[in-house]
């Protein structure tokens, strides 16, 4: 396990496994894992990829759903595709973000966000 997860989330790995799973079968690109652990009282990490267009972002999104609700994991994300670069899900324990190239590097998580530990989805 890797040693940004206690023990006491494992099920979080697990699902975060699953997740980058769905991303990966669909060829998502550059996937980042941010977590932050007990420094965020919203989510515990989330999860970046890149998809190359509009319609790639949308089957990204619909892959992940599909594997999330086959694995009884919650989301609260009820809104459709809507092109414009950014799709977010919300699996409450972890936050999916699918970003354009164009977009990824105009909202620039990583950096905003450069204080929570990054993970790489092969330690999962």
């Amino acid at each position: 396990m890797s040693k940004a997860f206690p023990e006491e989330k494992a099920e979080l790995r697990k699902n975060l496994h699953l997740a980058c799973e769905a991303l990966l079968d669909k060829k998502a690109e550059d996937l980042k894992l941010l977590y932050f652990g007990d420094n965020s009282p919203l989510t515990d990490c989330f999860l970046i990829a890149t998809g190359t267009s509009d319609p790639h972002l949308k089957a990204l999104r619909n892959n992940l759903e599909t594997v999330l609700r086959e694995n009884k994991i919650e989301t609260l994300s009820k809104d459709r595709f809507h092109p414009g670069g950014w799709l977010i899900l919300d699996a409450i324990d972890f936050v999916v973000h699918l970003f354009s190239k164009e977009q990824r590097e105009n909202y620039a998580l990583e950096q905003l966000w450069k204080d929570a530990e990054q993970i790489n989805p092969d330690d999962l």
